[in-house]
């Protein structure tokens, strides 16, 4: 039986109390005790204290300089995301920051080598990258299910309005850092994280949301000699059925997190036919669609397990044997910081007015 180690957790909003806070107190969680916890809310800390009995609650993150803790776990505010964990690795502390990574490429960089200098870990929580489908998905393509893939569509739409911090500018909040991380590091994968990619065509605007951040979300990526990706978050699609679509040569996938349906064909069961030259037309003479019936296989199933729960699951597992045993991290924060450069593309290519200061 491993030992646990002590864990330190800043925010206990929705992504630090029902994603990460979830996790500790599952059954699954046989890695890491709370030992602190952080909000500068009062009753938020009270609640922490109950939830994870034994913990010691503070105001001020910066109360866990002199605390003895294997890893630091930022899920504080976007906008906080870059200064707080750059003054953690500072201090030497491990820490795993949720996303997004921070604003631009420079503050990926800068908190990248601020970890090397100071010999710590550093981690981007992206639970997306170790969830089922996703992992399926490239699995199925590079057995070649679907021969050569021409296109692939992610879609994190919805058709909903919100009013939170996440809508405003200001906050680091809008679709594309806020949902944003998890389809683009998708297409990012699915383009095997080359450097040579391309934001082709972009589009940021705002449609039902209350603040200033985009709420719509259209992105074309590519990489030489790769598929093209096409990419969108909004909140005005009442009727996207699919998260992910993968269109090949030899057949279509789609997905969403729980369940997955596929048509494909297999080599030598459809034989290749030559090209006529000629109109085609039938025994009377009578001219004739282009048409045949192919020998189509067709496959339907369910995923077990979300990014919120075996994804989740996933990350911390290989963090705890990253930071025991030194183990290569599953989502690394180079990628991290690719996902971010798309993301500070966009939005160098669509600038939006700025109307809460």
């Amino acid at each position: 039986m491993h030992k646990k180690l002590d864990l330190a957790i800043i925010g206990q909003g929705r992504s630090g109390r029902d994603i990460h806070g979830k996790y500790y107190i599952s059954d699954k969680n046989t890695y890491f005790n709370v030992k602190y916890v952080v909000d500068a809310d009062e009753s938020r800390r009270a609640m922490a204290e109950k939830r994870y009995p034994g913990c010691k609650t503070f105001a001020d993150y910066r109360e866990l300089y002199n605390c003895d803790v294997d890893v630091v776990v930022n899920a504080s505010y976007s906008h906080q995301h870059y200064s707080i964990t750059k003054d953690l690795l500072e201090h030497g502390k491990n820490v795993m920051v949720e996303k997004p990574f921070a604003r631009n490429q420079f503050e990926c960089e800068t908190l990248i080598e601020t970890a090397k200098a100071n010999g710590v870990l550093l981690v981007v929580f992206q639970n997306t990258q170790t969830a089922p489908y996703y992992l399926d998905a490239l699995r199925l393509i590079k057995e070649g299910r679907f021969g050569d893939v021409k296109q692939i569509s992610i879609r994190f739409n919805g058709f909903a309005r919100r009013w939170d911090w996440q809508t405003l500018q200001k906050r680091l909040g809008g679709s594309a850092y806020n949902t944003g991380p998890h389809p683009i590091a998708m297409a990012l994968g699915f383009l095997g994280f080359d450097k040579d990619f391309k934001v082709v065509y972009s589009k940021l605007d705002t449609a039902l949301t209350s603040g200033d951040a985009e709420d719509y979300v259209k992105i074309l990526l590519t990489a030489p000699n790769k598929p093209l990706v096409d990419v969108e978050m909004n909140s005005i699609d009442a009727y996207s059925d699919y998260t992910l679509k993968i269109q090949g040569s030899k057949g279509t996938f789609k997905c969403t997190a729980s369940k997955y349906s596929m048509k494909y064909i297999v080599d030598g069961e459809n034989p290749e036919r030559p090209v006529i030259e000629e109109f085609l037309q039938d025994e009377q003479g009578n001219p004739k669609y282009c048409w045949e019936q192919l020998n189509i296989h067709e496959e339907n199933g369910e995923y077990v397990g979300t990014p919120f729960d075996v994804g989740t699951e996933t990350i911390y597992e290989n963090l705890y044997y990253a930071l025991t045993e030194g183990a290569e991290l599953v989502v690394k924060p180079w990628q991290s910081a690719m996902v971010i450069n798309v993301i500070e593309t966009l939005h160098a290519q669509n600038p939006l007015p700025v109307k809460y200061l």
